[in-house]
């Protein structure tokens, strides 16, 4: 198959690829949060769901950037825009170390941090699809699962760094080594253009693959993928949140073994971002998304009525978690296969905002429901809905032909106009 892609003899894609690997690990050390929230509430007297709610906007911070990312990748180009949102996010940890004020916290680390997160984490992740489209499952498993990895090996750094040196000077080792990690992986990074003559070639053949983020707009295919895609947010960033305090109250387990179900979920997290991603090019994508949105299903009905043991507990939060990292790694890929690799970070960060919307969800109905159970009924319940809409879904390039013709008729009708 032809490659979309314009490459030259003097560009070496692996080497991008490490250079997207080593940005990704870095940005991925923000999912190390959560150790942080009791040092501050020790060190500054702040109550501990105060400091909590900081992830929470740098999860939103996150994925709104994703809606500009795209635009100024177009301007500054991806190596420069990584290197610039590895500086600012390492200047906000930085920063974080001298301060004692809480709301100075939620906009260094929730605000600054997330959103030059959100701008290299998707233009980065983007711009490795674009270089490999035919391997699109498989390097966005490779990006995704960096990016898990992050978490994962800085989960033991930044506790090490906490126990050792506190909360404020870890804040400055973090940011110094975020920044360094994600400025050394631009400079390996290099911009993928999308060829003028694959566009103007499926346009002749009746075919829009390359969509505006206007035209994803005016297809249904952009509103199902986000239903699906939110599901699939808010039920594993959920557990996330919740795994070691559901492993208390659900299943009896003791402190300590319901804490081992905090490193269980990180490692199977990132292993279904490279597992699912290399299988979703060999079986299909929505075939990978319907199985993984069938086995949540699955293991949150298991969590709200079958009696929980160890085994049974640490079993559903694995599939859960496996299947969140497989699902946030294959859609990307999805989005490239429906609307096209020319537009990818633009539509891809819209279809994102699921991520954000779905990491508030889960902890709003869980308030607002009265708890663990109620809230696994209504993921249970979106799960059904979107695996309806994965088993009907197809790609607006798959209609039929007559449908095709008068798409691309009312787009040059509008470019005339």
């Amino acid at each position: 198959m032809k490659s979309n892609v314009s490459l030259t003899p003097k560009v070496n894609r692996w080497l991008i690829v490490l250079g997207t690997i080593i940005v990704q690990m870095g940005l991925g050390t923000i999912y190390t949060w959560s150790l942080f929230n009791q040092p501050l509430a020790d060190k500054f007297g702040w109550g501990l769901s105060s400091v909590s709610i900081t992830f929470s906007i740098t999860s939103f911070a996150l994925a709104f950037s994703t809606l500009f990312a795209g635009k100024i990748q177009e301007r500054i180009g991806i190596r420069r825009l990584v290197l610039i949102s590895g500086i600012v996010l390492g200047s906000g940890l930085i920063f974080s170390s001298m301060v004692s004020s809480l709301w100075l916290i939620y906009l260094l680390i929730g605000v600054v941090v997330g959103f030059a997160d959100g701008s290299a984490y998707i233009t980065s992740l983007s711009n490795l699809i674009k270089w490999f489209p035919n391997r699109k499952g498989l390097v966005s498993g490779i990006s995704v699962g960096a990016f898990g990895s992050g978490s994962l090996i800085f989960k033991y750094v930044n506790a090490g760094f906490l126990q050792s040196y506190g909360v404020s000077q870890t804040f400055l080792f973090w940011g110094i080594i975020a920044m360094v990690m994600i400025a050394a992986g631009s400079f390996l990074l290099r911009e993928a253009v999308v060829t003028t003559d694959a566009v103007n070639g499926n346009e002749k053949q009746g075919v829009q693959r390359n969509f505006t983020v206007r035209e994803m707009l005016r297809t249904k295919e952009a509103y199902l993928l986000f239903v699906i895609f939110f599901t699939a947010c808010m039920s594993g960033l959920y557990l996330i949140g919740i795994v070691k305090d559901a492993g208390v109250q659900l299943a009896g387990l003791d402190v300590a073994t319901a804490a081992n179900a905090v490193a269980m979920v990180a490692i199977f997290n990132t292993a279904g971002r490279i597992i699912l991603g290399a299988l979703s090019d060999k079986v299909g994508r929505m075939k990978v998304v319907a199985g993984a949105i069938c086995a949540t299903a699955v293991s949150v009905l298991a969590l709200n009525y079958v009696p929980l043991n160890v085994g049974v507990f640490f079993a559903c939060v694995s599939v859960i978690a496996f299947c969140f990292g497989g699902n946030i790694t294959v859609f990307p890929a999805i989005v490239a296969d429906f609307f096209g690799l020319k537009n990818q970070s633009k539509n891809y960060g819209v279809i994102y905002q699921g991520f954000g919307l779905g990491a508030l969800t889960g902890s709003f109905l869980s308030v607002l429901l009265g708890g663990f159970h109620v809230t696994f009924m209504v993921i249970a319940a979106m799960c059904v809905v979107s695996l309806i809409i994965a088993f009907f879904i197809s790609s607006p390039s798959e209609r039929k032909p007559e449908e095709n013709k008068k798409a691309v008729t009312l787009r040059s009708q509008r470019q005339a106009g």
